[in-house]
């Protein structure tokens, strides 16, 4: 019989909402402590899962007999800390929401956590594991013939309003190209297989959040931008990103090219925020464009609507969610997303925002 693995979640807002939703889709596992110091979202929580227990902090979490794993849903600028704090107190086998970290100054801690460490830690990169993108990694170099240039653009709707509006600013999201893209610099260093070495930007405040005050504060996260980064072999990639054009059919558009031919991915975005009025949302696409014989094909590649209704990520936490379970089993040895993929995607993104402020090329050599 397997055995039932017990999670403790560890802020429950909005994508701690995914996680419980999608938890409770895997068989033999259970959320049975959760820490969420909002009453509201704690609130919301309970109806998804109402065995669970609440705890005041993460001590208390780690005092209980019945947590086996954890998962790390809080603001941006908590989850060093608090993986700290695991650390120094019971370490289990944790997924941790991205973006890693969010300061320059915490590298040599990141380092330290990952050298010391005993038990395997998962950072969350979902953009990986949605089906449309998932199936461009698989075929990327048979349809290529080796990727030498890939490009993403998102776009999509603004940031949506959190507790206590924590990424309306930069101090604690780390910035749009940390918070938002480390994903996409993620996927770039899957696809290629190969380092960064140079990281090019320019990108604005445009449109969002222009007449919001906090605190007598304004926003000052970018909501739109340019990317390009430059690869170990000379391969490069872009990232074009515009959080100001929900109107788009597809949200991601993904393309990799070789000199055998191109392969392209199209993502629709969340299905609650596709206007019913136009009728169903589209389907998810693989799109193969072979230099010879010329003409491209595509088809379909549809989404389990049981897991659409799960989160907001085309499916991607669930099948993220049931490797880290084989993880927690034992029957994986290591992380498919380790402590060293989120810290690279965290400095490609810090990259980004300093090229971006400066006008300068950054080296990350």
């Amino acid at each position: 019989m397997t055995r039932r693995i017990r999670y403790g979640i560890v802020g429950c807002g909005m994508m701690g909402h995914e996680h419980l939703r999608n938890i409770a889709l895997l068989d033999g596992a259970a959320v049975t402590a959760i820490l969420e110091p909002d009453a509201g979202m704690a609130g919301t929580a309970r109806a998804l899962a109402p065995d669970a227990a609440y705890v005041d902090d993460i001590g208390a979490m780690l005092a209980r007999g019945d947590v086996d794993c954890l998962v790390i849903a809080s603001p941006n600028d908590r989850h060093l800390d608090q993986l700290c704090e695991i650390a120094a107190t019971r370490p289990l086998p944790v997924l941790v929401e991205k973006p890693l970290f969010t300061d320059p100054a915490d590298g040599p801690a990141v380092a330290a956590f990952a050298r010391d460490y005993p038990a395997p830690v998962w950072v969350a990169m979902e953009y990986r594991y949605m089906p449309p993108i998932a199936a461009l990694v698989a075929e990327a170099a048979r349809a290529t013939g080796g990727v030498r240039m890939l490009s993403i653009r998102e776009h999509r709707f603004p940031f949506l309003e959190k507790v206590g509006d924590w990424n309306r600013f930069n101090a604690r999201t780390g910035g749009t190209f940390v918070e938002k893209c480390c994903h996409f610099f993620d996927l770039m260093r899957l696809v290629l297989g190969a380092e960064p070495v140079r990281v090019m930007a320019s990108a604005g405040q445009d449109a969002n959040h222009l007449d919001e005050v906090y605190d007598g504060r304004r926003p000052d996260i970018l909501d739109n931008g340019y990317v390009i980064v430059d690869f170990e072999g000379g391969t490069r990639a872009m990232l074009e990103l515009c959080m100001f054009a929900e109107g788009a059919e597809y949200q991601e558009e993904i393309s990799v090219v070789g000199p055998a031919g191109k392969l392209e991915a199209k993502v629709p975005g969340p299905g609650r925020f596709w206007p019913a009025h136009l009728g169903p949302a589209p389907v998810p696409l693989l799109i193969e464009s072979p230099r010879a014989p010329q003409g491209s094909f595509s088809r379909p590649v549809p989404v389990d609507p049981a897991l659409l209704d799960a989160g907001d990520h085309n499916g991607a936490t669930f099948y993220q969610h049931s490797g880290f379970l084989e993880l927690v089993r034992g029957e994986r040895s290591v992380p498919e997303v380790t402590l060293e993929d989120g810290a690279w995607a965290v400095r490609m993104g810090m990259a980004a925002q300093e090229s971006a402020a400066t006008g300068r090329a950054v080296s990350m050599r």
